[in-house]
């Protein structure tokens, strides 16, 4: 098991790596601050996991809630479903709730536990790639609006995060492709050897080999570790986090939250993001097919949905928590490993890009 800690002083919490970490009580009970739990999860993940952390909950009073699962699901209407069973069972303030699924769960689990009585402790077991690389660290909790995706939440921090790689073996091939969206970024916006080595591993990821999984989500978490304990609130160096994220977080909005997984939509994003830099002199051409390949190579797509033209991007990208007085803010590379936050992206230059994969002109990256 490796142990890696997010420093935020007071609010410091680890992160545990490793294989049948379910299965390890005293990884869970150091970190529960009463006898009252609340386990907050999905229709999929109960049959999976459920069990196996309960068991390791003896002598515990334990309820649980059991949601749909997907992100359609991610609203304040299920939210309220969590606190439901919290008034319910009574619980204090001193109750501990945990969060096992994937990111829809890890977020709404810890925007109810920020909510309830003003904020209870809550774990993080996250069960697909995504969330264990990038949703479950970092204390970003909250739920969507038709209107726009994660509009409504808080910065919350869990007692530590839980990573077993063994849930990963359950995990269909789309949710693992769609985690290695994440894992990509972080070679993206601040660590070029990792680039380099994902671009030569890529092929032991998907086969879910196993000391490759260990290590891109070791490598994930210490990146995103780092970023968060030098800005907890996004009002910095955190926001690289969202590379493709306001591209993609408009294609999940505009096709209501239904078509494309979180983690395809941001690669969608990452290569608008890419073709942008390029547009802005940053990135060459070859850099940007080196961005492409990779995320086609992990069975990612490139594209946005035919339907979404720029008009509807534009419209959408306008409400995304990053812009500042109604400009639209959005991370780009300098380089491969090097992130920025520019201030001066021209309209027009945004606009080709829109426009370049839109569904009759959709030249702006090699198929």
């Amino acid at each position: 098991m490796k142990k890696l800690i997010v420093e935020l002083g007071a609010r410091s919490y680890p992160i545990y790596i490793g294989s049948g970490l379910l299965s390890q009580p005293d990884v869970y009970r150091q970190h529960i601050k009463s006898t009252q739990v609340l386990v907050v999860t999905n229709e999929t993940v109960a049959p999976l996991f459920l069990d196996a952390v309960l068991s390791q909950l003896q002598g515990y009073r334990v309820e649980t809630v059991i949601l749909p699962d997907g992100e359609p699901f991610k609203t304040l209407d299920y939210v309220a479903k969590i606190f439901d069973a919290l008034l319910a069972a009574k619980f204090s303030r001193n109750a501990t709730l945990i969060a096992l699924g994937g990111g829809v769960i890890g977020d709404m689990g810890g925007f109810a536990a920020a909510c309830y009585q003003r904020g209870i402790a809550f774990l993080q077991i996250p069960t697909t790639l995504l969330a264990q690389v990038d949703s479950s660290v970092g204390g970003k909790t909250g739920v969507n609006h038709p209107l726009g995706k994660n509009m409504i939440g808080a910065f919350y921090q869990p007692q530590c995060v839980i990573a077993d790689a063994d849930v990963l073996d359950t995990l269909d091939a789309r949710q693992l492709s769609a985690g290695l969206a994440e894992v990509i970024k972080y070679g993206l916006i601040r660590d070029a050897e990792f680039f380099i080595w994902l671009e030569n591993n890529m092929d032991a990821l998907l086969a879910r080999d196993k000391l490759a999984l260990a290590y891109a989500i070791e490598q994930s978490c210490l990146n995103k570790a780092h970023i968060v304990a030098q800005d907890e609130t996004e009002s910095g160096v955190r926001a690289t986090l969202n590379l493709g994220h306001t591209f993609g977080h408009a294609i999940e909005t505009g096709t209501g939250y239904s078509q494309y997984l979180h983690g395809e939509a941001v690669a969608v994003g990452t290569c608008q993001a890419a073709d942008l830099s390029r547009r802005k002199g940053w990135l060459n051409d070859a850099d940007v097919d080196r961005i492409v390949t990779l995320l086609k190579k992990a069975k990612l797509p490139v594209f946005p949905p035919e339907q979404m033209g720029s008009e509807q991007f534009l419209a959408l990208m306008a409400v995304d928590k990053k812009n500042v007085d109604g400009q639209i803010r959005l991370i780009l590379l300098k380089k491969i490993g090097v992130a920025t936050l520019p201030t001066d992206v021209e309209q027009s230059l945004l606009e080709q890009t829109l426009k370049s994969y839109g569904r009759s002109n959709r030249t702006a990256i090699s198929i």
